[in-house]
């Protein structure tokens, strides 16, 4: 059985972290609800606070690529 879980933006991922897009959407999403000036201030807090996990995870997810890339570069440079 597949392990299946929430991705950042709510959409059922297979057992998977959602990628970079993926999260970069969620932001925006929640960026978008944020100013549509509709929500109590409850809501607006909470968009708030998911918004903050998000830049968090879009943090590391861009830290791990270019720690990726560094060490890809490092290969070429011995060759």
């Amino acid at each position: 059985m597949t392990k299946s879980a929430k991705s950042a933006g709510g959409q059922e991922t297979a057992g998977r972290e959602p990628g970079i897009e993926e999260t970069f959407e969620a932001l925006e999403e929640m960026v978008k609800k944020l100013e549509d000036g509709e929500n109590t201030l409850e809501e607006s807090f909470a968009c708030y606070e998911q918004g903050m996990k998000l830049v968090k995870t879009l943090n590391a997810q861009i830290d791990k690529v270019e720690k990726q890339i560094l060490i890809l570069s490092e290969g070429d440079e011995h060759e």
